[in-house]
């Protein structure tokens, strides 16, 4: 077979992030938890996909209808070991064990306790919580859409003492876990510093691709606005704010500014949006999942 085949290259692709995510999963137990996973080596190590429900945007994103792909699915497509699972007009419904059971063979998982559009309840909350004695690689929790939009009467879907007490409720035990926030560049001014000091991630996403250009400011900005954070940068494969397509030229700054702040040790990881669409053959994913191929195995000191 040729050298440069392309189901030859898949298999040698799927054979490497399958040892990868293997092998984050498998040196983490129930009981000593996520301490126990390798610790993140190398460039694919820090990056994470955006995880939704099978279909999630067929409808009202200008997307081709009839995604079939599942998270697990397209992160092992992506070559992405991590995966932020997002419920997603209220998909998947609860309980998650049996759902989340094929996302153990992943490196590591974040689960959702405030979903799309700020959706949040007490019992959802616990569910995910309970869901941490079973799943070895669960090292996280995310709020989507947490603070609300500009106008509304609540600055977010918890208070700060809410908050307070709940990331607290998650470093008790032996599974301490990490509390993730969702901040995008029009909140930047929004008051929401007494919330994100009750948070341990900041994923920051800039909500319309044309606002790119002002990606170094705004990062800045909030760099100023949660000191001592870990950071993460979003990166839209689709640009939502225009419900039209990511041209691959923002694509690839994005990316390459990501890539840059992560050797410079300015973030922790990147994440990718959404898995959802990984499979509708978008110019975006396939740039993208080419560039995870080529810098992917850069290792970070």
């Amino acid at each position: 077979m040729k050298k440069n085949d392309p189901d030859t290259v898949y298999r040698r692709d799927f054979e490497k992030v399958a040892a990868t995510f293997s092998a984050g999963a498998a040196t983490a137990t129930p009981v000593e938890g996520r301490e126990s996973m390798a610790a993140p080596r190398s460039v694919r190590d820090r990056f994470w996909l955006w995880g939704h429900a099978v279909g999630s945007h067929d409808r009202g994103w200008g997307l081709e209808e009839g995604s079939r792909i599942t998270p697990v699915e397209a992160a092992f497509y992506m070559s992405i070991p991590n995966v932020i699972m997002v419920r997603y007009e209220g998909r998947p419904k609860p309980p998650f064990r049996r759902y989340a059971l094929p996302f153990r063979a992943l490196r590591e998982i974040v689960w959702s306790v405030v979903g799309a559009e700020g959706a949040t309840d007490q019992s959802e909350r616990e569910e995910v919580l309970s869901m941490a004695s079973i799943t070895p690689n669960l090292s996280g929790v995310m709020m989507d859409d947490f603070f609300n939009s500009e106008g509304d009467s609540h600055v977010a879907a918890l208070t700060a003492d809410e908050l307070r007490r709940f990331q607290n409720h998650l470093k008790q035990g032996q599974r301490q876990l990490d509390l993730w926030v969702v901040l995008y560049d029009h909140q930047l001014d929004a008051p929401v510093s007494a919330h994100l000091e009750h948070c341990d991630v900041v994923t920051f996403w800039t909500w319309e691709a044309r606002n790119l250009t002002k990606l170094e400011s705004n990062f800045e900005k909030m760099e100023r606005l949660a000191p001592g954070k870990q950071r993460v940068l979003g990166c839209y494969m689709w640009n939502y704010g225009a419900r039209e397509p990511m041209a691959t030229t923002t694509m690839a700054r994005q990316c390459e500014k990501g890539l840059e702040w992560l050797r410079q040790g300015r973030i922790n990881g990147m994440v990718f949006l959404a898995s959802c669409i990984c499979d509708l053959e978008l110019k975006s994913v396939e740039w993208t999942r080419r560039w995870i191929r080529e810098v992917g195995d850069e290792e970070l000191i």
